[in-house]
């Protein structure tokens, strides 16, 4: 193939980088500790988390009177 010739394929077709096609499936969710309630609330030991936690805690109180 010359080079005018993928331009044209590339053209009329996209460029495709690799990544599976398709839409999501209800099953293929990404499933993350960040969400879940011992890690929101810092309950789960880590000290990081703890002060993450009461970060989050801060800002939802900001503006509550």
């Amino acid at each position: 193939m010359s080079k005018e010739d993928d331009f044209l394929l590339i053209l009329e077709n996209g460029i495709s980088f690799g990544r599976g096609g398709g839409p999501r499936k209800e099953d293929d969710k990404v499933k993350t500790k960040a969400k879940k309630k011992k890690y929101i609330t810092g309950a789960h030991g880590s000290g990081s988390a703890r002060q993450k936690a009461k970060y989050r805690e801060q800002r939802a109180n900001r503006h509550k009177k």
